[in-house]
């Protein structure tokens, strides 16, 4: 399950990167109420949010973890590379993790459950941390070997895996980059840093943790599983539908999270454009079917597919 530990070397780039973008964000409140944010900082911020937000959903979690849809080697690198710009770890790294979530979810050998430190106030608040940023900072590296063999057998995903300290760099560079070229001014430069660098960083990668943390802890359940994993939906804008979990981890490979009414799910309307492009194909739309076999074995309550839904086939 394991392949050793981390190099201390690494784990302390790790841990930089892990703490200085929410060092960042706590900071944010007073910068902005002492110098305030432009426009231009929370359009940069805005537009990588979507595209390292969208690279880890639709790509590194839907696309590389669980083949929701197959598509070409244009699509597959764009989305591994936007992945990297969410500076949450390489595309094999990041797979290898999540595969071995599922493979162990919420028992012994979860990398980053919140319910194995007891029940109990403490015991959950030790599980909260460790499931939302606490696991990041164990040295136990995943088996990429037994977890992610076909991105290590793809020259493609092992390539962008192996840049993934360029695009780390990119990520945090070009911000700056058109921050200071749009402004025309030196400090357009350091606001984009700060603003669509490193606080667009933290509000992402909080987000993402909120799935391993909040979304096996609070709300609701309405498909069968053998976890904890729950619907959380204050998350589901900010996370583009990765927060509706609790159907993802009754029905992992399925390319839309969201299914009840007005569960919003971004990612799933981005696969949906892909494959009307041509970009993506043999998706793996939710089926009536199966959502009413999923909750009936949950709940006698079923009727929770919108009538008529796209998304939804046969």
């Amino acid at each position: 399950m394991l392949s050793g530990r981390r190099p201390i070397g690494a784990h302390l780039v790790m841990a930089t990167f892990v703490l200085v973008p929410t060092v960042a964000a706590i900071a944010a409140v007073p910068l902005a109420w002492g110098w305030g944010v432009s426009w231009l900082d929370l359009g940069l911020a805005l537009a990588f949010y979507l595209i390292s937000g969208l690279g880890v959903t639709v790509g590194y979690h839907r696309y590389f973890t669980h083949r929701a849809f197959k598509a070409g080697r244009a699509l597959r690198t764009t989305l591994a590379i936007a992945g990297s710009l969410a500076l949450q770890g390489d595309v094999v790294t990041w797979v290898a993790d999540h595969r071995r979530h599922h493979a162990f979810s919420d028992r012994e050998g979860d990398p980053h459950s919140p319910w194995l430190h007891g029940t109990g106030p403490l015991g959950l608040a030790r599980g909260f941390w460790h499931a939302h940023m606490g696991w990041l900072f164990g040295r136990d590296e995943t088996n990429a070997a037994r977890f992610a063999p076909d991105l290590l057998a793809d020259p493609d995903s092992a390539r962008t895996s192996r840049q993934f300290p360029m695009w780390s760099v990119v990520s945090l560079g070009a911000p700056a980059l058109l921050g200071g070229l749009l402004s025309l001014s030196w400090w357009g430069a350091v606001t984009g840093f700060f603003w669509a660098g490193l606080v667009r960083v933290a509000a992402l990668v909080h987000v993402t943790w909120s799935i391993n943390s909040i979304c096996h802890m609070f709300g609701g359940r309405p498909f069968a599983g053998r976890d904890r994993a729950t619907n959380f939906w204050p998350l589901a804008v900010l996370s583009f539908g990765e927060s509706w979990h609790n159907l993802h981890h009754a029905d992992p490979t399925s390319a839309r999270h969201g299914v009840g009414r007005g569960q919003i799910d971004i990612s799933a309307r981005v696969i949906w454009v892909f494959e009307r492009l041509g970009l993506a194909w043999d998706v793996r739309w939710p089926t009536a079917r199966r959502l009413d076999r999923l909750a009936r074995l949950e709940s006698p309550r079923s009727g929770c597919i919108a009538a008529g839904d796209p998304f939804v086939t046969g």
